[in-house]
């Protein structure tokens, strides 16, 4: 019986931190105002998601495929009310998980048109896992 007492103390002892690590957890946000932790797209000027692409050409220089282009998508472009005119920077990260940089470009955004690109030097293609993109201003 004292071992049946021990494991449903330790159920609700569980159950307890468990609520309260979640509740915790469910309380932070990412958004453009506040800092948190999470994994989510924070965009205040931007309703609807930002594709990403790149383009690769060759280089028998290097030799192999270089990231040369990246192509921001599906921007809301309206400078009152968008992401139009704003500062961005794109990071082209990996190879695999280290989430190294490999290259940063910024710009700014169009006012106008719904795509963007930056050019890229010097970054293989097959060492790109990941692209990070901010918008701000």
């Amino acid at each position: 019986m004292n071992r049946t007492k021990r494991i449903l103390a330790g159920v609700a002892v569980a159950v307890t931190v468990f609520g309260g690590v979640y509740g915790l957890a469910a309380s932070l946000s990412v958004n453009s105002d506040t800092l948190g932790a999470g994994t989510s797209a924070a965009a205040a000027c931007q309703a609807g998601t930002v594709s990403v692409s790149y383009g690769a050409t060759y280089s028998a220089a290097a030799p192999g495929y270089q990231a040369t282009t990246v192509t921001l998508g599906n921007l809301d472009t309206n400078s009152s009310t968008g992401c139009g005119n704003k500062a961005a920077r794109v990071t082209l990260t990996g190879p695999g998980a280290s989430n190294a940089s490999l290259g940063e470009q910024t710009g700014t955004t169009p006012t106008s048109g719904t795509t963007m690109n930056l050019s890229f030097t010097g970054v293989k293609a097959s060492d790109v896992t990941g692209v990070h993109v901010v918008i701000a201003g």
